[in-house]
């Protein structure tokens, strides 16, 4: 029988886009499969050939279950098209699109992923994306009557049952053990666990009952009447990790615009997730990360919400994607894309734009200023065009890569990228400490400044962020955390710098350390504030 490209039969339609499906989309599987067999002293090479056999039935089985007339072509049109990006974002940066990753996708501005536009990704949406799909749309299917069908696919459906059976009865073991020491090997099939994540994301996010808001903190109020009011501006940052850092031993200057301003330096902390979706939320909430629940903590106050309790004075000023629903309740700006031509360009904003936001901000204030707390959300280090997040003037570490599709950069370009960003940020808040000098007159003034969380840059072959916690790599989860407070500031709070900075260096501290930390710095006072995980409790005379 002459074989055709354009498959007639259901079932022969249904064994070809399986067969397409593992070849292609299935490519970062099987380098997951490659990974954990070399960390085998042993390998039982019948049960490798055996993965992708059994992969193809059960695929071929799953798929049979759509292959239905008049849903059959737009519902594989659909998943191919979706299965060709999450395919590359595998592919090529190690992405694994658990449902934390599908909420970090889901509340990606336009413009953010714009920047995951580059020749690479459009060519590889072209070739196993477009392609297919036009494949799938031409495709002369033949549907005979329902009786037939049912009888052909069900013997299509028992015949790769059998086929699992008896790869399962010779290879079960196998299958177990390798599962067990490959956590992540289940997470990189192409279909199935993305879409699973996407379904989970969709039932947490829209089809569960709403909870009911819980108010927290309606007590809070401030416990010490100071000289001059606080001014306190908490900078988080974006996608910064700790180990690129000079003054966590980096062996490149990056830190050498705060050097002069003698920065507390906060030793191991870990952030509470691995993307901007899930930390940011986390690290404002009541919550710890071992207890979050993201449909809980939009259900109940913030940090911010607390300190609004209190009349402490509150702004937020993002230029990052936003404040993912911690700010609702108080005073917010997310700046314009073009909201400055000399730092904008339309699809995002330098950092410097919130350094001009910041004295904006403070010079609006009247003349008898209040306790004040100021959020600055940095763009920071946002990949992957690291290049665009520092002018050229900050660029000190040649070549950088200069496009998007990072895995095509040499590892020094992109190291150097990466690295001019956190000089940058390192600048931003030198200014930041500049301006707050400048309001030593009718403020006391301090600075904390956390990221909320890392970046992978092509160790282990993963790029960017947002891994599974479980299974995430130091780069991701390992942040650095620093504080600045003018001598006012700790005198009139009756904290010790030496004691400060001396539990700084023994580490240990976490997202989970910043809810209470900020109300103690702020002498906020509640039922709710917990001294054990103020990290400056103990420093108080």
């Amino acid at each position: 029988m002459r074989f055709s490209i354009w498959p007639t039969s259901i079932n022969r339609f249904t064994f070809l886009l399986a067969l397409f499906y593992v070849c292609i989309f299935n490519i970062p599987f099987f380098s997951v499969v490659e990974r954990g067999l070399a960390a085998q002293s042993a390998v039982n090479w019948w049960f490798v050939g055996s993965i992708p056999l059994f992969l193809l039935c059960a695929l071929s089985i799953l798929f049979s279950l759509f292959s239905v007339r008049y849903l059959v072509k737009p519902f594989f049109i659909l998943l191919t098209l979706v299965s060709s990006l999450v395919f590359f974002g595998q592919w090529q940066y190690g992405i694994i699109f658990d449902a934390g990753m599908m909420q970090n996708i889901f509340q990606t501005n336009p413009a953010e992923a714009q920047t995951y536009l580059n020749i690479s990704s459009v060519l590889s949406f072209l070739l196993t994306g477009v392609l297919p799909s036009i494949w799938i749309y031409k495709a002369p299917l033949q549907y005979p009557k329902a009786s037939t069908m049912l009888k052909q696919k069900g013997l299509f459906i028992l015949v790769n049952a059998m086929i699992i059976g008896l790869i399962a009865a010779l290879f079960l073991q196998n299958y177990v053990t390798f599962g067990r020491n490959n956590d992540n090997f289940k997470r990189s099939i192409v279909p199935t666990y993305f879409v699973g994540s996407l379904v989970k994301y969709i039932n947490i996010t829209y089809l569960q009952k709403p909870l009911p808001y819980h108010e927290l903190g309606l007590d809070a109020h401030e416990t010490v009447k100071h000289h001059k009011p606080k001014l306190l501006v908490l900078v988080v940052g974006e996608t910064a990790r700790a180990k690129n850092f000079q003054n966590y031993g980096y062996d490149r200057p990056t830190n050498q615009y705060t050097a002069k301003d003698n920065l507390l330096v906060f030793n191991d902390v870990s952030s509470c997730g691995t993307a901007t979706a899930v930390s940011l939320p986390c690290m404002f909430s009541r919550m710890n990360r071992k207890d979050y629940d993201a449909r809980h903590a939009h259900a109940e106050d913030t940090l911010m919400d607390v300190l609004h309790h209190a009349d402490i004075k509150l702004s937020w000023i993002d230029n990052d994607s936003g404040c993912k629903g911690v700010c609702d309740r108080i005073p917010h700006e997310l700046i314009a894309l073009d909201a400055d031509p000399e730092f904008c360009n339309g699809e995002s904003c330098q950092d410097q734009v919130l350094v001009d936001r910041l004295k904006k901000t403070l010079a609006k204030m009247d003349a008898h200023p209040e306790d004040t707390l100021i959020v600055l959300h940095m763009m920071g280090s946002h990949g992957p065009t690291y290049y665009q997040r520092y002018p050229k003037d900050k660029a000190l570490f040649m070549p950088d890569c200069k496009r998007g599709d990072i895995q095509n950069c040499s590892h020094q370009e992109l190291v150097n990228s990466y690295d001019n960003t956190l000089v940058y940020t390192d600048y931003i808040l030198s200014e930041v400490i500049g301006v707050l000098k400048q309001e030593s007159n009718r403020y006391e003034t301090g600075m904390l400044y956390l990221s909320d969380h890392g970046e992978s840059l092509g160790e282990d072959g993963m790029y960017l962020h947002g891994a599974p916690y479980a299974i995430a790599p130091d780069e991701q989860t390992h942040i650095p955390m620093f504080a600045w407070f003018s001598n006012s500031f700790l005198n009139d709070s009756k904290l010790s710098r030496t004691c400060i900075a001396v539990k700084a260096k023994a580490g240990g501290f976490s997202h989970d350390n910043l809810f209470d930390t900020v109300l103690g710095l702020m002498d906020v006072d509640t039922q709710i504030y917990r001294k054990s995980q103020d990290i400056m409790a103990s420093c108080k005379e």
